[in-house]
């Protein structure tokens, strides 16, 4: 309910009519009783109104604009002044038929009528009768209709349920005129004085905020008590919108003048800020669009940009998450939009740089240098996401950076060791405090090129843990196919990395999960060989320690017999990070005796390596003699490289139980115990009694047992120990073994062969034997690394045992019986 309705004034035009208009008379119940005894006239002029519809008794100011409806109020208004009134339908329609009109209406008499300045008539009607159109006589020069009366049913005079409807009513109304703040209180003494029951409900029906709709099919009800109950489901409802509005307009008002209190504060602070010198507010977003103007964005990130710009345009600069959105602008301005730096193209230069800092590596660097032909062939090619896979030391991390150089990109590094959060990678969202972007993203920004070399170093330590699993958020950055759009939980935007080189490491293929293992080149770099790390002392590692000691190449001298003293005899590694540190402590100590001015030796002799570094530490994988039966070398694969390791095995007096210490690990012991189930089974081609088998306890035992050890690979050195010992036969000298057995004594393949054999060329081994299959991953070693050592390459035990055993009897063999 509103103020012009409560007072009479709910016009079509919105045009208010002078303060006189309030002033209407309300219906007593003599009048409506005499309005009720009126006679309806036969057939009456139709007058359509759009949005409203009469009630009866209601009095209601109407504006006639339509040709129609001016000339009907005109002749109306000269003859008796009463007309009929119905709503429309469609108040869209402009020249309404009998058919775009409602059947029942009001009749209604002409109070007054207005000529508008602006041609349009204002006229005053009250309604007096429902009536309900029988039939329409006449269109032009307006609709005119033979007319019937609406009958209407009245409850009984006694009726006390129609009694508190008609309270209830009245209750309702004056609540909604309190909680209204567009209706004057005064209205609440006109619904007190309304004596009738029908014009009350008429008079609220009217002015209630309903739909023409609602109000016609009030109007149509013909029980006067159902219209009542009708009324009062429709003020409740009103009354509760009332309330849900006047809520929320109290906490709006609340919140305008708490900013409004803010925004003069903050006025003050800008003022004072500029007084101080810093920048305002409007200065810093003016700094931030000019940055922007320079940047090559897509039309997608440029609609983003504008949109959070003009949302820190809106945001108090005291409010706690305007330092995340100023942020996340900056570095959407920061990033490197389709900004590549130029790659060179020179592929000798490239191989140059490559070998300069790198000694071997062949696998890795030819294939870099494919991989920049192809790209100088065709300059749009996506570029490869390698994995350099082998042990620690051996140059993996370093080489990113000689690869950045040789194509004349920006170096970025990553160490991936022990993150275990999700949002290191994808970044956090914006909607936390302390939001950032993700690592890939930061560092992007840092490089500032779209396509430099990324190396993500130690790629297999990933963790997981309740933040999430990183290793699966690096699947979409590693996938040529998916990381052309990165999504960043922090940037919000697809971001392109296709054009970034990955270069990741890993010391173990293992632990990296098979969807992210799929998405990489894998390139095997093995350990170096002793004439490598010679050479790398050479070359490298002794020239940057002098450098780094402040010496010059005068000052020391170290040739190719003492750094391969120290490589043997200090280091047990496949990379170089322990012979560097030997070497930086003989630097050492020739700095100390350039800074005491004491006397040395310049060019350093094998007797000068001693007294520096002590007594040779690693003499300990060197071959051992073949004089004890049962005694075999194995070749192992380690985290560093390659190793041998010894199989000995004894008999002792018992009932053939067999026991095996070492540390060793589940396949280990499998090994050993198919290894004495073939012998048992083959006894007799093996030339070994039964009875022995049965007499003799059987005890295997790998040294240094510290040392947890595992795998297939020993199968064959552990059979060998066996038939040795039984047999009491001596093994051939210098010979070393790798390979799974199975219980029909087929020997088959297994890995890190270039491992095993640099491991066996250190422990002075002549002769090899390995499985057939294995010749394979031979052939793919240089040759320089195979000389000096004979391989026999076998598929069954009687094969191996050909080659092992000789028929010289052991050392203080044993008579066994």
């Amino acid at each position: 309910m509103s103020k012009q309705r409560i007072l009479n004034i709910d016009s079509l035009s919105l045009q208010e009519l002078d303060t006189d208009a309030e002033l209407i008379p309300l219906m007593t119940p003599e009048d409506e009783e005499e309005m009720n005894n009126e006679l309806l006239p036969e057939s009456l002029p139709i007058l359509p109104l759009r949005n409203m519809v009469l009630f009866p008794g209601v009095v209601i100011p109407i504006t006639a604009g339509r040709d129609k409806s001016i000339k009907l109020i005109n002749d109306a208004n000269a003859a008796g002044k009463v007309i009929g009134v119905v709503a429309q339908k469609d108040e869209s329609i402009e020249d309404p038929t009998p058919a775009d009109i409602n059947m029942v209406g009001t009749v209604a008499r002409i109070l007054r009528v207005l000529k508008m300045p602006d041609g349009n008539t204002t006229i005053i009607l009250q309604g007096k009768k429902r009536f309900e159109i029988d039939t329409v006589t006449d269109e032009e020069p307006y609709l005119k209709a033979i007319i019937k009366e609406f009958e209407e049913t009245r409850p009984e005079q006694k009726d006390a349920e129609f009694s508190t409807i008609i309270e209830s009513i009245k209750d309702l109304a004056i609540q909604i005129i309190k909680e209204s703040p567009n209706i004057p209180t005064e209205a609440t003494f006109a619904i007190k004085n309304i004596e009738s029951d029908s014009f009350l409900i008429n008079f609220v029906s009217s002015n209630m905020n309903l739909l023409v709709k609602e109000k016609q099919d009030l109007l149509a009800v013909s029980d006067l008590k159902e219209r009542a109950l009708e009324t009062l489901r429709f003020m409740n409802l009103e009354l509760q919108k009332l309330e849900l509005k006047n809520d929320i307009q109290s906490k709006v008002r609340f919140d305008l003048d708490q900013q409004q209190r803010e925004y003069f504060l903050h006025q003050q602070m800008k003022t004072i800020q500029e007084e101080l010198g810093g920048v305002s507010h409007d200065q810093e977003i003016e700094d931030i669009r000019a940055k922007a103007r320079s940047k090559k964005w897509d039309d997608k990130t440029k609609q983003q940009f504008e949109k959070e710009l003009s949302k820190l345009q809106r945001m108090n600069p005291q409010a706690p998450d305007y330092g995340t959105q100023r942020n996340y602008l900056e570095l959407l301005i920061d990033l490197p939009w389709n900004e590549f730096s130029k790659d060179n193209f020179d592929l000798k230069r490239a191989d140059k740089i490559l070998n300069r800092d790198h000694y071997g590596l062949e696998d890795v660097k030819k294939r870099i240098i494919e991989h920049l032909a192809v790209l100088k062939l065709r300059n749009d090619m996506k570029s490869p996401i390698l994995c350099l896979y082998g042990p620690p030391g051996v140059g993996k991390t370093s080489i990113g950076k000689s690869v950045a150089e040789a194509l004349g990109r920006e170096y970025i590094r990553i160490s991936l060791g022990g993150l275990r959060d999700e949002a290191e990678i994808r970044g956090h969202r914006k909607t936390y405090i302390g939001a950032m972007p993700g690592r890939i993203i930061q560092s992007l920004k840092k490089a500032g090129t779209a396509n430099p070399v990324f190396v993500l170093d130690e790629i297999d330590k990933l963790s997981v843990s309740n933040h999430g699993d990183p290793s699966s958020a690096l699947l979409e950055v590693l996938d040529p196919e998916q990381n052309k759009e990165f999504y960043d939980n922090f940037l919000e935007l697809g971001f392109d990395l296709s054009k970034v080189m990955f270069i990741a490491t890993s010391n173990n293929m293992s632990t990296i999960q098979p969807a992210l293992r799929d998405r990489m080149e894998i390139i095997n770099m093995t350990g170096y060989t002793i004439e490598e790390k010679i050479e790398i002392a050479k070359k490298h590692l002794l020239p940057k320690q002098i450098k780094e000691h402040g010496l010059t190449a005068k000052d020391v001298t170290i040739g190719k017999k003492q750094l391969e003293k120290i490589v043997v005899g200090y280091t047990r590694e496949s990379g170089v990070r322990g012979l560097e540190k030997q070497i930086a402590k003989v630097i050492r100590n020739i700095a100390k005796s350039i800074a005491m001015e004491e006397e040395y030796n310049s060019k350093l002799t094998d007797e000068d390596i001693i007294n520096i570094l002590g007594a040779p530490k690693m003499e300990r994988d060197k071959y051992e003699n073949n004089d004890v039966a049962g005694v075999v070398t194995g070749l192992a694969w380690t985290s560093v490289g390659g190793d041998i390791l010894f199989i000995e095995s004894i008999l002792s007096k018992g009932k053939g139980h067999l026991t095996m210490t070492g540390n060793l690990g589940t396949v280990m012991k499998e090994s050993a115990t198919i290894a004495l189930e073939y012998i048992k089974s083959n006894a007799e081609q093996l030339g070994i009694a039964q009875e022995v088998i049965s007499n003799y306890n059987v005890h295997i035992h790998v040294p240094e047992g510290a040392t947890p050890k595992d795998g297939p690979s020993a199968g064959v050195a552990m059979l060998t120990s066996l038939v040795s010992t039984f047999t009491q036969k001596k093994i051939k000298k210098h010979l070393a073994m790798t390979g799974e057995i199975t219980l029909r004594g087929r020997v088959l393949p297994v890995g890190g062969i270039k491992e095993k054999i640099l491991a066996a060329k250190r422990a002075n081994i002549k002769e090899i034997i390995l499985c057939v299959e294995n010749k394979r991953d031979v052939d793919e070693i240089k040759q320089e690394y195979l000389e000096g050592v004979t391989f026999h390459y076998v598929r069954e035990m009687s094969d191996v045992l050909k080659f092992a055993l000789t028929d010289e009897t052991a050392k203080n063999a044993k008579t066994l019986v």
